[in-house]
Formats: structure tokens, C-alpha cells, sequence
């Protein structure tokens, strides 16, 4: 068992977003996501199997996927895809996400 404080992860990078590793098994690979306003983490996907959830914990923003597709991410809000779908995130306010990665990349 392994107990975390979200606390430990609040920095924030000067103009862009910053990503912290706080978990990597063979299971799933767990990453916080801080991103300052107007930042993003390009759409993207990953050529394997598996899954992603992408989870609001303070902030707005959006979640971004293929064609344009933006849907709105508020606090407590939680994307879950396949990792092969397109997927990113823009924040509208300075925003803090807790990502989930089975199996690990």
C-alpha cells in the first residue's frame, strides 16, 4: 500500500503544463497533470491496446479528441477511452488532472 497527498503534486511550469509520474507497475502507470491556463496537452493516441481515464481534480478546461472534438472538463469530471482513440486536454483555467494508463506505456 501506498498512500499519496495530491498535495505533493501542485507545481505548476511557467507556460505550458507539467506531468509527474506518482505510479509506474506493470498494471497501470498513474501520471498528475498540471496544466496553467491556455496550455494543452496535444490530441494524440498510441498504437497499442489498453485504456485511459483522464480525471479533473481543480480547474476547467476541455477534453480534445479527433475532428476537433472539445467537450467541457470541470472538476470531478472524468474521460475514459481507448488509448488508440485521439485524446488531449486544454485547460481554460489553471488545471490539475490525474491520468490512469492500463497497461502501461
Amino acid at each position: 500500500m501506498k498512500l499519496i497527498s495530491r498535495e505533493d503534486y501542485t507545481t505548476f511550469k511557467d507556460g505550458g503544463f507539467r506531468m509527474d509520474v506518482i505510479s509506474d507497475t506493470e498494471n497501470a502507470k498513474i501520471l498528475n497533470c498540471n496544466i496553467r491556463a491556455g496550455a494543452e496537452l496535444p490530441v494524440h493516441s498510441h498504437d497499442i491496446e489498453g485504456e485511459l481515464c483522464i480525471t479533473i481534480l481543480a480547474g476547467e478546461g476541455l477534453f480534445l479528441g479527433a475532428n476537433g472534438a472539445e467537450l467541457p472538463a470541470r472538476a470531478g469530471d472524468m474521460l475514459i477511452s481507448e488509448i488508440r482513440e485521439p485524446h488531449g486536454l486544454r485547460a481554460v483555467s489553471d488545471l490539475r488532472a490525474i491520468v490512469v494508463i492500463t497497461p502501461p506505456i
